[in-house]
């Protein structure tokens, strides 16, 4: 990974936290069996992760990720919920510290969009999943986004987004190539497919609001605009008012797509 564009304020991680196996992996559940060793590569606060636990149990979760900071709550999240079958480790996915054939199941979720390299990082979870199990990973796409309606002040802020993340070395449209890396990675048994998010509700849309309309004033990403030219700190304010009034909108929906690999090792 080289810059983890969102950062990990509390807009980002309310994100992270809503994610479970049910709303974000739910492709991979067939592939999900008592005993199974799994690798969850990017766990973030680990609210995937701790239902991958209870798939897999009397099997074990090893949960990893390149923020040493975000693990420390996730364990602490596993240890309140009484989940003891869960490791936690600071990993990067372009060089995993674990032996050849080491689990069943290795899976990412958002994490190919930011990676420096996005076919090492299959590689590497290639590398270490045992013959016959799965590599499975699920990442947005977000030139598929789409909203309604479009309030004026809310529409630059994709482009922002865009301009970010690719200057830190991430593919923000990640959902529509995962098919293309897995195949330049060396798999040959690959199912692909697609699953929707989307936020209609009034409780809903003022959540997705605060997060995403909440980063473009308040994360990571809302400094590296500034500071990369990309953005002013007007042009943010202005960005999350539009993100609010479309909240606002009686018939405000947002969809989120998204790309899922599952590949045979």
């Amino acid at each position: 990974m080289n810059v983890y564009t969102h950062g990990h304020h509390r807009t980002v991680l309310s994100s992270h936290r809503w994610r479970t196996v049910e709303n974000s992996a739910a492709y991979l559940i067939p592939h999900l069996r008592p005993g199974a060793a799994v690798l969850d590569v990017g766990c973030g606060p680990g609210t995937i992760t701790a239902g991958l636990a209870g798939r897999v149990a009397p099997g074990g979760v090893t949960a990893v990720d390149a923020a040493e900071g975000v693990l420390a709550e996730a364990a602490r999240a596993a240890a309140e919920q009484g989940v003891q079958n869960v490791r936690f480790a600071v990993a990067d996915v372009h060089a995993l510290e674990y032996p050849d054939d080491s689990f069943d199941v290795v899976h990412a979720h958002q994490v190919l969009q930011h990676v420096a390299d996005p076919v090492q990082a299959l590689r590497e979870m290639r590398r270490v999943c045992r013959p016959g199990g799965v590599v499975a990973a699920r990442d947005a796409d977000y030139g598929g986004m789409f909203w309604h309606p479009a309030p004026a002040a809310m529409a630059p802020w994709r482009d922002i987004y865009y301009k970010v993340a690719r200057g830190n070395g991430g593919e923000p449209d990640a959902g529509r190539r995962l098919l293309g890396w897995a195949r330049q990675a060396g798999f040959t048994d690959i199912a692909s497919s697609a699953d929707i998010w989307s936020y209609a509700t009034p409780e809903e849309r003022e959540w997705w609001s605060e997060s995403w309309g909440g980063r473009m004033i308040h994360s990571a990403m809302a400094d590296q605009a500034v500071a990369g030219g990309h953005a002013t700190r007007a042009e943010l304010e202005s960005a999350y008012a539009g993100w609010k009034e479309w909240a606002a909108a009686e018939d405000g929906w947002f969809a989120v797509p998204h790309g899922e690999i599952v590949c045979r090792a």
